[in-house]
């Protein structure tokens, strides 16, 4: 009897293998098409979505279309029935009054205190000046209570500026923990990039900060808080001792002792309101055959930034971020979803996954990792998609401008997954693959910057494609008119045709890099 068994066994699943073998992915990449997806994107992207802000009404209504979408396809409700997984947020808003010299500082202008803290009253009419921080400039000063301005950048090396970004190096990281240690009251970290920042995320900063609810309440921080503020916010501190900030970082940096007391009226209060927020990320499962205890994830973020503050156009559209990758989980759902009608279904399960809140800080890719649908040991590959629906920076003006992608992290966990990528993308779509973003000293750190990093921190490997960074990015102008969906299309083939050899392999990509 056992025998028998294991030799039907045997024979199914050469018969599964056999028949993927025979089905020619060729015809179910041509149900990605331009016409269904201008079709989902149009709706998606809509005024009338009000810019899927997490917690919104937009939000909703896009989950209920994707959900909708996800039904009419076939595709499994795998959460009891349900195509939502719901993931309990947490609102905290911080609301912020700051001035100085009795000048009133504008939020998302000239300053943003980033988190949730314990509130605070602070008034001094001193501040002191800490160059980079260092231990050799702050010597044995004492900082307790102090006001600090700081220079949020890394020290010059040998005289040669490197990292100048506002976002922590983990050299600043070290150096933001040893001064916290000596209890100062406060830190402003200035540095000349904050205003074009402040542009390109003014809607995220000025709309509420999210978190993924604890099981158990945690205190708010009490800590030192930082604030990150403009050159100009650090001109109106220094207008006493008639220097500019342009003035100290051409002299920071030198030697011992070299903390200086600067006169100036600085006042800052904080205080922080909570409330429970209601979202979901949206999920749609396709059962494998013979390996459908695997499972293979294809994400995107179907969230944006929301309404826009300032006019004309009152609305964050989102089109290419991300309304382009989430319009590819729909089409590539739909491709896999026919080829198992057509008796050509994949070995591996799959799980089309749109989640909530990244523009939050990654949040339902967060929850999703620590509430994972299956199980994250079975789960043998995310393909995240975040914009890919334009024409970056790089490659404005280019011939070739139709024919890239930037692949990321593809190798980070896994050389084999790469492997797999571009031997489907030599066979079929043939674009040019951009490894850019892979490059660990790369100021924009994309590989951390969206969902799919939520997997890779738990050691499951990853590809991210994207279009990179363009003027529309966070803008109100990313309408579905900008967006090329010939390109976007080829983008989408190039995921599923990934996805097809990923789904139907006889094994899962080995496990060879280091989690970071």
């Amino acid at each position: 009897m056992k025998k028998i068994l294991i030799i039907n066994s045997l024979l199914f699943a050469a018969f599964v293998t056999n028949a993927q073998q025979k089905a020619d992915p060729g015809k179910y990449a041509q149900y990605i098409s331009a016409v269904d997806a201008r079709k989902h994107l149009t709706i998606i992207a809509s005024d009338a979505f009000e810019g899927r802000e997490t917690g919104k009404r937009g939000a909703d209504m896009a989950a209920n279309y994707i959900a909708g979408e996800f039904k009419k396809m076939g595709l499994t409700a795998p959460v009891n029935g349900s195509y939502f997984l719901n993931v309990p947020l947490v609102e905290n808003s911080l609301n912020t009054d700051f001035t100085v010299n009795g000048k009133k500082m504008a939020k998302a202008y000239d300053f943003y205190l980033p988190g949730s803290h314990a509130d605070n009253a602070i008034k001094a009419n001193e501040i002191l000046f800490i160059g980079y921080g260092t231990d050799a400039e702050i010597g044995n000063t004492d900082l307790a209570g102090k006001v600090l301005l700081w220079i949020n950048e890394d020290k010059p090396h040998e005289g040669v500026k490197t990292n100048t970004g506002f976002r922590l190096s983990d050299d600043r990281k070290k150096l933001i923990a040893a001064i916290k240690n000596k209890k100062p009251a406060i830190m402003l970290a200035a540095n000349p990039e904050l205003p074009a920042a402040f542009k390109e995320f003014r809607a995220t900063i000025l709309g509420s900060s999210l978190s993924v609810k604890p099981d158990k309440p945690e205190p708010l921080d009490a800590s030192m808080p930082m604030i990150l503020i403009t050159d100009k916010v650090a001109d109106e501190l220094l207008k006493s001792v008639g220097k500019t900030f342009a003035d100290l970082l051409s002299t920071a940096g030198g030697g011992a002792n070299t903390t200086q007391i600067v006169k100036a009226d600085v006042q800052i209060n904080y205080h922080t309101d909570i409330k429970d927020v209601k979202a979901v990320d949206v999920v749609g499962y396709l059962p494998g055959t013979d390996l459908k205890n695997e499972v293979l994830v294809m994400s995107a973020h179907y969230d944006h930034i929301g309404l826009n503050a300032e006019g004309p156009d009152k609305v964050n559209n989102g089109a290419d971020d991300d309304g382009s990758g989430t319009t590819a989980v729909l089409e590539l759902a739909r491709a896999f979803s026919q080829a198992k009608k057509d008796g050509h279904g994949q070995r591996r399960s799959l799980l089309f996954l749109a989640n909530v809140g990244e523009e939050k800080g990654l949040l339902g890719s967060e929850y999703y990792a620590s509430h994972p649908v299956f199980p994250l040991t079975s789960t043998i590959t995310d393909l995240n998609i975040d914009m890919i629906g334009r024409t970056g920076f790089e490659y404005q003006g280019k011939p070739d401008s139709a024919d890239y992608v930037y692949v990321v992290g593809s190798e980070k966990l896994s050389k084999e997954l790469k492997q797999v990528n571009v031997k489907a993308n030599d066979t079929y779509t043939k674009l040019k693959l951009d490894y850019k973003y892979d490059d660990p000293n790369d100021p924009e750190q994309i590989y951390y910057r969206s969902d799919h990093y939520n997997f890779a921190k738990n050691g499951i490997p990853i590809i991210f494609f994207t279009d990179g960074l363009h003027a529309d990015y966070h803008q109100p102008s990313d309408e579905v008119s900008k967006i090329n969906f010939p390109l976007l299309i080829k983008r989408t083939q190039l995921v599923f045709y990934t996805g097809w050899d990923l789904a139907n392999r006889d094994t899962r990509p080995v496990v060879d890099g280091v989690v970071k």
